[in-house]
């Protein structure tokens, strides 16, 4: 009777940490990933140029949303948020760093010292 009990114990517990262990992989090897560039938001062309979608970096709407940007203009743009010429707009630089939620990156310019 011991036997029966020790048996099926030692079975079920097994089992149970191969898929747990499974498990811990398979999410293990998911953040691993590199996220690729075709999964990013869709690139749309606009006259041969692609628009890209960047996220404002320390910037926040009036309902305290990120800030989203669609241009076609090339990484490494400084550009003025709000826009417009106004000299209370704060300069974003646009980047190719890829965002986790697929848009691209527009540091603050105010963040770095210049070169």
């Amino acid at each position: 009777m011991l036997t029966d009990v020790l048996t099926g114990w030692t079975a079920e517990t097994s089992g149970g940490l191969t898929v747990l262990t499974a498990i811990a992989v398979w999410g293990w090897l998911r953040r691993r990933r590199p996220a690729r560039p075709d999964s990013a938001a869709p690139a749309v062309s606009a006259g041969g140029r692609t628009v890209r979608t960047y996220t404002h970096l320390g910037a926040r709407a009036a309902d305290r949303q990120p800030v989203h940007l669609p241009t076609s203009q090339p990484a490494g743009t400084v550009v003025a948020w709000p826009t417009g010429a106004r000299a209370d707009a704060e300069r974003f630089e646009l980047t190719e760093a890829l965002l986790p939620d697929g848009t691209y990156a527009a540091e603050w310019v105010g963040l770095h010292r210049r070169r």
